[in-house]
């Protein structure tokens, strides 16, 4: 028989958010499903699946920067190509290390290439203060060669 215990307070989420999540933790472990704070657990758990695919998009947007940087910023180049290659690599593992944790965002990967080619051709032309149409308008690659590690343009 489990021992029931006071239903977790939904003011809590909001008042002591880290409290909550400990209480919660613990009425999952107990098996203590009636004093779930339903409402506020299923809102956190919609965030997370959120957060993976805002997570992702930032990582694209800024890895194609990165490359857009490294191919067409020639005045910068000598300059930053070390650090440009080693922000690329890292952008690519945690893309590696996001898809791998979770595979069905590959799908979502691919829906927002397009999207986020834009957003990185626009940060890289704020950035150099070169002309828009220095960055090409379509993706310099596919998904798949932009996330291989071994490619640089």
């Amino acid at each position: 028989m489990l021992a029931h215990s006071t239903p977790i307070s939904p003011n809590l989420y909001d008042n002591d958010y880290h409290l909550w999540l400990l209480q919660t933790r613990q009425k999952l472990e107990t098996r203590d499903f009636n004093a779930l704070d339903l409402e506020n657990l299923i809102e956190e758990i919609t965030d997370l699946a959120r957060r993976d695919k805002r997570k992702l998009k930032s990582l694209l947007i800024l890895l194609i920067e990165h490359l857009l940087k490294l191919n067409y910023w020639d005045a910068e180049r000598d300059r930053n190509q070390g650090h440009w290659q080693r922000e690329i690599r890292e952008f690519r593992r945690q893309i590696r290390d996001l898809l791998n944790e979770s595979p069905s965002l590959k799908p979502y990967a691919q829906d927002i290439y397009h999207q986020c080619h834009n957003d990185g051709r626009n940060n890289a032309a704020d950035l150099s203060q070169l002309p828009l149409n220095t960055f090409p308008e379509e993706p310099i690659t596919d998904l798949d060669t932009l996330l291989n590690p071994d490619w640089l343009p």
